[in-house]
């Protein structure tokens, strides 16, 4: 190889890079479409495994809500107390009650809630199937001819999407009890006007925009456990490796979607 040759394999390597890491990417947006088509399609057509079912509704939904309302009750606080001390610059500490309720239950309850799942439950979903696919159960289901899908996927999705917006709810009202004792033992606030001015100022809209958030928040941890779970390889590393790409991708893409689903409600609204 002349040294022109070398030159000018070395000037090409970054464009291959960028060209590689292009094409994986692309390929990886393709499998997680088809992974996601074939995941809605079993959770809501018949047959149904409703143990599994009712397992799952279990586990994301009851099990997550000591975390779920530990995380709201601080974050509301430290909102009421944040927004008291900046509204004091401008001598508008008043409306603190309503931007703590409008804060929670538009972005805050339904985003913390969803990482906390994505941290809890996508993790439990990845090593879950993850560890059924180390040790050739699902290749076991499909000899006995069980749709692995049906039995491990569907059920996980349709219990994340419904749960999720009842786990954003419960969050909503815990955050703002949170901004509410802080604004009243602490702040000097009336308990009594602090309420009114909370349910005076909030509309049905900043209550179900937040819930339309959280369904679609729940899909994605549901499915991003699923998908890498289920496309794990490697033995117990490559478990290892899916559980982190699983909270990782999905943390990534509830920030993304709450970006452009709170496009699409400002724009809507």
């Amino acid at each position: 190889m002349t040294a022109a040759e070398a030159a000018r394999k070395v000037a090409t390597n970054p464009v291959r890079v960028l060209g590689r890491s292009t094409l994986a990417a692309v390929r990886m947006v393709g499998a997680v479409g088809v992974f996601a088509v074939r995941g809605v399609a079993a959770a809501l057509t018949p047959p149904w495994f409703l143990s599994q079912l009712w397992r799952q509704f279990v586990a994301i939904g009851f099990f997550s809500l000591p975390v779920v309302g530990l995380t709201a009750i601080f974050t509301g606080a430290a909102l009421a107390l944040n927004i008291f001390t900046g509204g004091g610059r401008f001598n508008a500490e008043q409306v603190m009650p309503q931007i703590v309720a409008l804060g929670i239950t538009r972005e805050l309850g339904p985003v913390l809630a969803s990482l906390m799942l994505a941290g809890r439950v996508s993790a439990a979903i990845a090593a879950e199937i993850g560890a059924m696919r180390a040790t050739e159960q699902i290749d076991a289901m499909r000899t006995l001819s069980t749709d692995p899908f049906r039995y491990l996927v569907g059920p996980r999705l349709l219990a994340s999407v419904l749960m999720m917006p009842l786990l954003a709810a419960v969050a909503d009202t815990i955050g703002v009890a949170g901004g509410w004792l802080v604004a009243t033992r602490v702040l000097d606030f009336s308990p009594s006007i602090y309420i009114r001015n909370t349910l005076d100022f909030l509309q049905l809209w900043d209550i179900g925009s937040g819930l339309i958030k959280a369904a679609v928040f729940g899909f994605i941890v549901a499915l991003m456990g699923c998908y890498h779970g289920y496309n794990a390889s490697g033995g117990a590393r490559g478990v290892g490796r899916a559980t982190t790409h699983a909270v990782v991708s999905s943390a990534i893409l509830i920030f993304a979607s709450d970006y452009l689903l709170t496009t699409l409600f400002t724009h809507a609204s």
